[in-house]
C-alpha cells in the first residue's frame, strides 16, 4: 500500500513515496488555495482524521483546530498564501480538539516550495506530548513568557486574522529603563527579580499576547475591531508601571512605550522595525 494518498491519480504518488516512506511526521502538500493535494498516514492520524477528510476538506462535527492560546486558527488558503506571498516558512503550534479524543497538540512547520513547475505549501506537522511552548523552547526561562520567536508566531497569527477578518492588530513594544544602572546598585539577582514581578500578565487581558523581547524590553500583541491601539499601549504602560517590591524597596520601573496598529497588510518584520523606530524617539 502506497504511504501517500494523493487527492488525484498523479505522478506525484512515486515520488513522494521514495521521499517519505519511513518518516515519523506528517506531510500534507496544499495548493495556493489550501486545498491538501497530498498526505500521509501520519498526518491524517495527528489531525484526527481520515485521509478522505484530508483530502477532500471534510471536517466531521465538533472538530476543531486552535493555536495553544485557544484562538481559533486562521483558514489553511490564508496561511497557504502568507507563505507564497513571503516565500519564508512559518511556524505556528496548533491544538486538535475532536469530542470523545484527547487533545492532538501538534507543531506545524509551513514550507513554501516547487513541485512540478508550480507553487505548493508543504506542511511538516510533528506531535507535541507536553505543553507546546515548553517543548520547543519557546518560553524565556526567567520570566516563563514567551520569547522572541514564539511572540514572531503571534504575531504573524494576528496579522493573518486580521486581514482575513477585517480586523486590527496592535504590537506594543515596552522598554525597562536604566535597567543597568538598577543592576549595578542592587546587583542582577534584583534586577531579574524586577522582570519576573512585572505585573503585565496579571494586568492585561488573557486574550493579549505577553513576551519578553529582549534584555529589557517586552512585547504586547492584542486584536481589536477598531481603534488605533492607543488605548491597549496606555494599559500597558499603566500595569507595566506599577509599583513592585524588590526585597525591602518597593520601585517603580521607567519605562518607555511604542505601540504598530495595522489591518494585517504589513509583514511581521516591518511592524517589528517601526515599533522598535518609534521606541527611540
Amino acid at each position: 500500500m502506497s504511504v501517500l494518498e494523493v487527492a488525484a491519480p498523479s505522478q506525484l504518488a512515486p515520488v513522494w513515496d521514495e521521499l517519505i516512506s519511513g518518516l515519523t511526521v506528517g506531510v500534507l502538500l496544499t495548493d495556493e488555495r489550501g486545498q491538501v493535494l497530498a498526505t500521509n498516514d501520519v498526518a491524517a492520524e495527528l489531525m484526527q482524521l481520515v485521509k478522505s477528510d484530508l483530502l477532500t476538506g471534510t471536517r466531521p462535527a465538533g472538530w476543531q483546530v486552535r493555536d495553544d492560546t485557544g484562538a481559533p486558527m486562521p483558514d489553511w488558503a490564508e496561511l497557504a498564501g502568507q507563505v507564497l506571498r513571503a516565500g519564508s516558512p512559518l511556524s505556528i503550534p496548533m491544538v486538535i480538539a475532536r469530542p470523545g479524543q484527547p487533545l492532538s497538540r501538534i507543531w506545524a512547520d509551513y514550507h513554501a516550495v516547487q513541485v512540478q513547475g508550480r507553487s505548493r505549501v508543504l506542511m511538516l506537522l510533528q506531535s507535541v506530548h507536553t505543553d507546546v511552548s515548553h517543548s520547543r523552547g519557546l518560553l524565556d526561562p526567567l520570566t516563563g513568557l514567551p520569547g522572541r520567536v514564539l511572540l514572531l508566531d503571534r504575531l504573524e497569527q494576528s496579522l493573518v486574522r486580521a486581514r482575513s477578518r477585517g480586523t486590527l492588530s496592535t504590537l506594543v513594544l515596552i522598554d525597562v529603563q536604566r535597567l543597568a544602572a538598577f543592576n549595578a546598585e542592587h546587583g542582577f539577582d534584583r534586577g531579574d527579580d524586577l522582570l519576573t514581578t512585572l505585573g503585565l500578565r496579571e494586568g492585561l487581558s488573557d486574550e493579549h499576547t505577553v513576551a519578553r523581547y529582549g534584555g529589557d524590553e517586552f512585547a504586547v500583541v492584542a486584536e481589536h475591531p477598531n481603534g488605533t491601539g492607543e488605548e491597549i499601549a496606555e494599559q500597558a504602560r499603566e500595569v507595566a508601571g506599577w509599583p513592585v517590591r524588590i526585597g525591602r524597596k518597593r520601585v517603580r520601573p521607567g519605562l518607555r512605550v511604542s505601540w504598530v496598529t495595522t489591518d494585517g497588510q504589513a509583514s511581521v518584520h516591518s511592524v517589528l522595525a517601526r515599533a522598535e523606530q518609534q521606541l527611540q524617539h
